[in-house]
């Protein structure tokens, strides 16, 4: 019976002793504790391919590739330009500032200073304009800085655009009328034409790279130059004060005449 009981007590305190052996211990602060982290693996770069230059200088080991075996190692630079071709660059621009007129190297000519005529006529700061934006005057006409500043942007903003690329775009303008001492329409008495103080140009046709030439007279209602002449036009009302072309009158059914005069009303165009 001793026997037996001290069996069963041996049995009861075994069985507390692993009841309190599997259960949990309640964790301690964890925010003291150190983090454990795995320590991190070395990265595996992939074998170039065969062949390739395996200096650290030519290693291309992005993404899984590598150089070809026949690429090349470095770039071909290009040859140094000859000290003369600098030069000659350098003396075009020295010689496009010197021939600048009214203060703008897109307009190229001489300056002439003041003009007097007869009576009211004459020229405040004349100039003669060789070229404007890379267009030839042809003649070379006299007008003021106004009519010339004028002049380039109906050149730039209209006259080029109009032509394009057509035969190679235009190489020149045909002038047939700019300072003149004369009334309007050359008539015998009346007002004097703006002409008179070098507010006015008059163009008549339009040269292209490739010989051929626009002109107002043939061109005005055709439909090859039709559109192009009147865009032009249309583009001289607002840097010009009055615009005047074949629709106007028959003074001036084969040429262009602009002129700088202003009106409170704006600008004139027929």
């Amino acid at each position: 019976m001793i026997r037996w009981l001290s069996i069963c007590l041996a049995l009861i305190c075994a069985d507390v002793v692993v009841a309190d052996a599997t259960r949990p211990v309640a964790r301690g602060d964890m925010s003291r504790e150190p983090t454990m982290r795995p320590p991190p693996r070395p990265h595996e770069r992939p074998d170039l391919a065969h062949g390739a230059n395996t200096r650290p200088l030519y290693r291309a080991e992005q993404n899984l590739f590598a150089f070809s075996p026949t690429a090349i190692a470095s770039s071909l630079r290009p040859v140094r330009r000859p000290a003369s071709i600098e030069q000659a660059a350098q003396a075009a621009r020295v010689a496009r500032l010197r021939g600048q007129i009214c203060g703008d190297p897109n307009i190229q000519g001489e300056a002439i200073g003041r003009i007097s005529g007869r009576g009211a006529c004459g020229v405040e700061n004349a100039v003669r304009i060789k070229s404007v934006a890379g267009v030839r005057m042809s003649p070379q006409p006299t007008v003021d800085c106004r009519t010339a500043t004028a002049l380039k942007r109906w050149v730039v903003n209209g006259a080029k655009p109009a032509v394009a690329s057509e035969g190679g775009g235009i190489a020149s303008l045909r002038v047939v009328s700019h300072y003149a001492c004369r009334n309007r329409n050359s008539a015998s008495s009346g007002r004097l034409s703006e002409h008179a103080f070098g507010h006015a140009i008059d163009i008549a046709g339009i040269k292209l790279n490739s010989g051929r030439e626009i002109t107002v007279l043939d061109g005005w209602n055709t439909r090859e130059d039709g559109a192009r002449l009147r865009k032009m036009w249309q583009a001289a009302c607002g840097p010009f004060g009055t615009v005047l072309g074949p629709d106007a009158n028959r003074f001036h059914a084969d040429h262009f005449h602009f002129d700088t005069a202003r009106y409170r009303s704006g600008s004139y165009c027929r």
